[in-house]
């Protein structure tokens, strides 16, 4: 099976509903969202998130984030509390994911959710938003991807990871957002970051007001996606805050510092020459697939500064440096 591989430019109709036919079919589908492409699938029915599982090689007790089309449709499927609620007002459409109480006897199939009685729920924008709205039931998708890789912000890189797996990719061209989104959960009076993502965590204390509290060490219970230790991983080794370049070395710079040893690098791709965080994030994971396909044995990754989406991009590399 080798994916047809549909752009929105050329017909999106078209796309549409050829969408909404695989999905009716209970198989996946790639579909362009403004965070990273998204393999989605029908979260209702156990066939469709299984075969999700399998495309991926994904770990059963990893759940998967559901996609809904509003806050309306999100309100069918789990409990808000008044904090969540603003934060989805705010936020959705957009890259903030929720986890949220399930209501009784959702339809949410349990697979869906690693059978947890909460869920991740997200609103997305442009195509992704429509698909569902079409379709008419929510849509678990996680990054298209194989299970720990890096993510994928271009249809063609799905299509050199998965495209023998599936039948369907639909081209909405760059993600623009390019980290995944923020997992939050409110717990009281105070807001847990389980991910940083596109929503910074200074935008979401400004929101609500409340403050943000951040995971200390391992997660003994993997209650939301990309709290993996190892994740967003490159075939070759990652090392970060670098000072100095080894031989051999492909470099990932940001902003115009230079490095020692620089002009030894096999290659070099800066993620902002200007220093701008915005656009760091959507050239992150094309930045290391880049890097990856060099063939170098390591990527050397200088110093991100740790405020707004800085802390999004500094989780992803952590976790790509990670041991595997």
């Amino acid at each position: 099976m080798t994916a047809n591989i549909i752009h929105l430019r050329d017909n999106a109709d078209s796309a549409l509903k050829q969408a909404c036919d695989v999905l009716a079919d209970g198989f996946p589908v790639a579909i362009p969202t403004e965070t990273v492409y998204g393999l989605a699938a029908d979260a209702t029915n156990p066939l469709a998130v299984t075969r999700i599982y399998e495309a991926k090689g994904r770990p059963r007790f990893n759940p998967l984030i559901c996609h809904m089309a509003d806050l309306a449709m999100a309100e069918e499927y789990a409990s808000f509390d008044a904090v969540s609620r603003r934060l989805a007002e705010r936020f959705w459409p957009g890259p903030l994911t929720l986890i949220l109480p399930l209501k009784p006897e959702t339809a949410i199939h349990p697979l869906a959710t690693a059978g947890l009685d909460t869920v991740g729920i997200r609103v997305p924008e442009g195509f992704a938003s429509s698909l569902i709205r079409a379709f008419g039931r929510p849509l678990a998708a996680p990054s298209a991807n194989t299970s720990g890789k890096v993510s994928p912000t271009s249809a063609q890189h799905v299509a050199e990871d998965l495209g023998d797996r599936l039948k369907l990719i639909i081209d909405g061209d760059a993600a623009p957002v390019g980290v995944e989104s923020t997992i939050v959960r409110v717990e009281g009076e105070t807001i847990r970051l389980l991910r940083p993502g596109g929503v910074s965590a200074e935008e979401i204390e400004a929101a609500t007001g409340l403050p943000i509290v951040r995971a200390e060490g391992p997660a003994a219970i993997i209650e939301a996606p990309g709290m993996l230790a190892s994740h967003y991983a490159p075939a070759a080794a990652v090392r970060l805050d670098v000072e100095a370049l080894e031989p051999g070395e492909v470099l990932i710079r940001f902003g115009a510092r230079p490095v020692t040893g620089e002009e030894k690098a096999a290659a070099v791709f800066n993620l902002s020459p200007s220093g701008d965080l915005a656009e760091a994030a959507s050239n992150l994971f094309d930045y290391l697939k880049k890097a990856d396909a060099s063939g170098a044995q390591r990527i050397a990754v200088m110093r991100i500064p740790e405020h707004g989406l800085g802390e999004a991009i500094n989780d992803r590399l952590a976790r790509a440096a990670a041991p595997r």
